[in-house]
């Protein structure tokens, strides 16, 4: 009876920490519409965590809508496949450091992103600059 339970703590712990991890597929959401635009894939490469727009599903722009507005090395590149989502380095329970780019502005802000409390589902993505900032909840798919 022992090994059934300490086999239940174990297996309930591994689901919490795997649950606490930012990396998959995550739907974005307009803010005004509540439209799903988006998927985007999050993954690890390094010690650092970056975001991959990996499907458009908001063809209101076109099928493959171009970053008409970004500059550099994005500028005119289509939007699916882009890394929007860069650098960002786990500081406790949230991830720091990182830049995420808005491809219907073309410009990068600064970010943070963690896990809403409740849950673990729902990803919170801010993009600052200074004191102002915006931010999205993304869910898991």
């Amino acid at each position: 009876m022992r090994t059934v339970a300490l086999l239940f703590v174990v297996f309930f712990a591994f689901a919490k920490a795997n649950s606490q991890d930012i990396t998959g597929t995550w739907k974005t959401i307009d803010d005004d519409t509540g439209i799903v635009k988006s998927h985007v894939t999050i993954y690890e490469k390094n010690g650092k965590y970056y975001g991959k727009v990996s499907k458009i599903l908001d063809t209101s722009h076109g099928e493959n809508p171009l970053c008409t507005e970004c500059e550099g090395s994005k500028k005119d590149k289509p939007i699916q496949g882009m890394v929007i989502l860069t650098d960002m380095e786990k500081k406790g329970a949230s991830y720091k450091n990182g830049t995420i780019t808005d491809p219907q502005n073309g410009k990068s802000y600064d970010c943070k992103i963690w896990l809403n409390e409740d849950n673990p589902n729902l990803l919170m993505v801010r993009g600052y600059v200074l004191l102002l900032y915006r931010t999205q909840t993304w869910q898991r798919l």
